[in-house]
């Protein structure tokens, strides 16, 4: 690509792409398996990364570009965390999908006084509206967003993606790249991160972050990462992180298992029935989220799944604890909890329920003499994992 005057420019030739509906039926995450879903793919949203931009498609790369940037400094300058889903919106509507939904009144004193918006307006403004959103429906009908926020979601992806090896095959080079741009982008000022991206810092959101940028390729001397465990370090250390991240860090091999407060696949073995009374209790009639996020978790933990200890995390040991992981007090450690991370302190009953489970845990360790109830609660708990995925 040359400029007006003649001298040359960069070439753009890649670009991150939109992919949903039909056409993301081809997507294959950098070489590796493809989507496969029940549903045709019906509401399912792929951002695929593309080598060789098609003719016309410049502007919106340079446009890409150019949303990058300004995000970067509205994030420092003005507080903007979100991204409003820029990138998406210039594929969809162009790079001046902006004025399409403008309402500009006509002449300087409408725009400084109360008085009503002209109807011509009004109605210039609703089309533009209206344009706007037809553009944004994909072709099966639904329309696309960005779930940001959170920033306890994609650490867990990038755990299980580590621990189970498929770090290239399932995320790949180009998804990393963008992965850390994100995480480099909400750190906080503070240096720490938050429950989600407008949230104050907290050892949940910092440990968890600072793990997946160490798992992503981050050096620990790098500056997002150092400002970082600073963070950790002065409030305390990992063990400070709440149960979730006790959970993770555990799967990873970062936190020893003795570490958390007990989460028993024996509990999806209670009678259902509500004719028993204690069939209230099983967890099958938990809240649908709720279910859904202890139901796995119940079998791993029960199972005391751990990655491969890599150097790695051999040396993520070494720099999330205050003292030598080797004499961290792992009893200690399963009801300490950050002070930005509590909202509501344990009640003795629970703290007590708590002791109680860790005590029984010991006999349904293998060769133990419970251990035939952890095995078959195991089996069941595996059972419905299944039929959930079925």
């Amino acid at each position: 690509v040359r400029s007006c005057c003649g001298s040359r420019t960069r070439t753009r030739t890649r670009m991150w792409k939109l992919r949903t509906a039909e056409e993301g039926r081809e997507v294959k995450p950098e070489g590796g398996m493809p989507l496969r879903t029940l549903c045709g793919l019906a509401g399912r949203q792929v951002w695929e990364y593309v080598e060789q931009i098609n003719k016309g498609e410049e502007d919106q790369g340079i446009a890409h570009d150019k949303a990058r940037t300004e995000y970067v400094r509205k994030r420092k300058e003005l507080g903007v965390r979100h991204s409003a889903d820029e990138l998406m919106r210039v594929q969809q509507c162009g790079p001046g999908y902006k004025e399409v939904v403008r309402v500009k009144p006509k002449g300087k004193s409408k725009a400084n006084t109360k008085s009503p918006v002209d109807g011509a307006d009004l109605d210039r403004g609703v089309l533009g509206g209206l344009q706007f959103y037809e553009q944004l429906q994909m072709d099966d009908g639904h329309w696309p967003g960005d779930y940001g926020g959170p920033m306890f979601l994609m650490p867990g992806l990038i755990i299980t993606c580590y621990v189970t090896e498929t770090m290239e095959t399932v995320l790949g080079p180009h998804r990393k790249r963008e992965m850390v741009r994100y995480l480099k982008n909400q750190q906080n000022p503070d240096g720490g991160y938050g429950l989600h991206i407008e949230g104050h810092s907290t050892m949940f959101g910092t440990v968890l972050t600072y793990v997946s940028m160490r798992l992503l390729g981050m050096d620990a001397d790098d500056t997002e990462c150092v400002r970082a465990r600073k963070w950790i370090l002065i409030h305390g250390g990992a063990t400070m992180i709440p149960s979730w991240g006790k959970f993770w860090l555990s799967v990873l091999g970062v936190f020893e298992w003795d570490g958390l407060n007990p989460v028993p696949p024996e509990v999806w073995l209670l009678p259902y029935s509500g004719k028993t009374g204690i069939g209230y209790m099983h967890p099958g009639r938990f809240w649908c989220h709720c279910r859904m996020v202890y139901l796995p978790m119940s079998y791993i933990y029960g199972a005391r799944i751990v990655g491969k200890i890599t150097p790695l995390v051999k040396k993520m040991r070494e720099e999330l604890f205050l003292n030598p992981y080797e004499k961290v007090d792992w009893n200690k450690a399963r009801n300490e909890c950050a002070k930005e991370d509590l909202y509501y302190p344990h009640p003795v009953v629970q703290d007590a329920l708590w002791w109680t489970l860790y005590k029984l845990e010991n006999l349904l360790l293998p060769n133990r003499p419970l251990a035939f109830l952890r095995r078959k609660a195991l089996k069941e708990t595996l059972r419905h994992i299944t039929y959930e995925d079925e």
